[in-house]
C-alpha cells in the first residue's frame, strides 16, 4: 500500500528565532525611548521656561526659553496643595503644547477679567488635573507680579464639541483643559477633562 504523507513543518532555524527576538527587542526599545523622550523633553523644557520666566519679571520685558523659539512664558502657575508649579506659554498650537502649557488664543489673558483658558497634555504637565479637588487654590502670576489666586469649582468632562467652557464669563475664572481619559494608551480622543476655578480677592 503506497500513499503520500504531508511533511510537518520543523522547528524554525535558532537563527530565525534569533532574529525575531533582536527585532522585538529593537522595536520595544524604540517605544519605550519614544515615550522617555516626551518626559524628558517636558522636564527640561520646564527647567528653561522657569528659568526665562525668572528673568521675564526681573526685567519686565518677555524672554524667549531658548534661541528662535516661536513661544514665550507668560505666566507662572500653581497648585499648592499638589506642590505643582509650571510655567504657562503663549499659545496653545501642537508646538507650543510639547513643552509646556499653553493659554488659547482669544480667551482672556492670565489676570485679566473674563475666562482665561489654558491647556496642556493629561501625561506631562497636567496630569497633575485628575489630583484637584473642589475647593482646591490654584494660583496664577503674571509677569508684573502680581498673584491671583482662584478656587476650584468644578470638575467635569465634556466632549471637544461642547465648547461650553471655553466661552468668556463676567468673573475672573481660569478653565484648565486636557486630553481624557488619563490612563488612555492612544493619544488625542474626543474627551476633555476640565478644570474651573473663580478668582477670589484682589491680586497680591
Amino acid at each position: 500500500m503506497t500513499g503520500q504523507f504531508a511533511t510537518l513543518p520543523g522547528p524554525p532555524p535558532r537563527s530565525r528565532l534569533r532574529r525575531v527576538c533582536v527585532f522585538l527587542l529593537v522595536a520595544a526599545a524604540l517605544l519605550f525611548g519614544q515615550g522617555a523622550w516626551i518626559y524628558a523633553k517636558a522636564f527640561v523644557a520646564q527647567v528653561l521656561l522657569q528659568r526665562a520666566w525668572r528673568l521675564t519679571v526681573r526685567g519686565g520685558k518677555t524672554v524667549a526659553p531658548w534661541p528662535r523659539a516661536d513661544t514665550w512664558p507668560i505666566a507662572r502657575l500653581r497648585a499648592p496643595r499638589l506642590r505643582e508649579d509650571v510655567i504657562v506659554l503663549a499659545g496653545a498650537s501642537g508646538r507650543s503644547l510639547a513643552f509646556g502649557p499653553g493659554h488659547l488664543d482669544g480667551s482672556a489673558r492670565p489676570g485679566e477679567p473674563g475666562n482665561c483658558v489654558i491647556s496642556a497634555h493629561r501625561d506631562t504637565q497636567f496630569a497633575f488635573l485628575r489630583r484637584l479637588e473642589i475647593g482646591d487654590v490654584v494660583e496664577m502670576e503674571t509677569p508684573e507680579g502680581d498673584r491671583h489666586r482662584y478656587r476650584v469649582f468644578e470638575r467635569r468632562v465634556a466632549h471637544k464639541r461642547q465648547v461650553g467652557f471655553l466661552e468668556n464669563t463676567p468673573d475672573p475664572t481660569l478653565s484648565l483643559v486636557t486630553c481624557y481619559p488619563f490612563d488612555a494608551v492612544a493619544p488625542g480622543g474626543p474627551l476633555r477633562y476640565v478644570v474651573r476655578a473663580r478668582q477670589e480677592g484682589a491680586p497680591r
